[in-house]
């Protein structure tokens, strides 16, 4: 036969009386739990890289990987980090590790900054 009450029963429902302990002595014999950091991080970057402002005009062309572009449509540049394009002109395009799928690099001479790849069509 069980009675209704568990001793023990560490998921019980029913508050302590708050006479059993002294104010903040509660807190006191709890067992204190680690607390870890959240930091985004992108797989196979550095920490470095991806908490840092990706600034198109401060990276370098990979020595591989460049590619021609015919820009489809005109895009106006939302920022300095972005490179206005004019429809039918040729660009070199080249993403970046950790970058968005959605973006890559773009360079015109010498005027370089990231240009939405719904934009282009990807000739070599």
């Amino acid at each position: 036969r069980f009675s209704g009450t568990f001793v023990g029963n560490a998921e019980s429902t029913s508050p302590l009386p708050a006479a059993t302990s002294p104010p903040g002595a509660a807190a006191a014999t709890l067992p204190a739990v680690p607390t870890i950091p959240v930091v985004p991080t992108i797989v196979g970057v550095p920490n470095t890289v991806a908490e840092s402002v990706l600034n198109p005009n401060e990276v370098k062309p990979p020595a591989s990987g460049t590619r021609k572009a015919r820009v489809l449509y005109d895009y106006e540049a939302a920022d300095s980090t972005e490179l206005a394009l004019l429809a039918d002109e040729m660009i070199t395009v080249y993403s970046l590790p950790g970058m968005d799928p959605d973006w890559l690099i773009g360079e015109r001479g010498n005027q370089k900054g990231k240009v939405p790849v719904t934009y282009l069509e990807l000739l070599s």
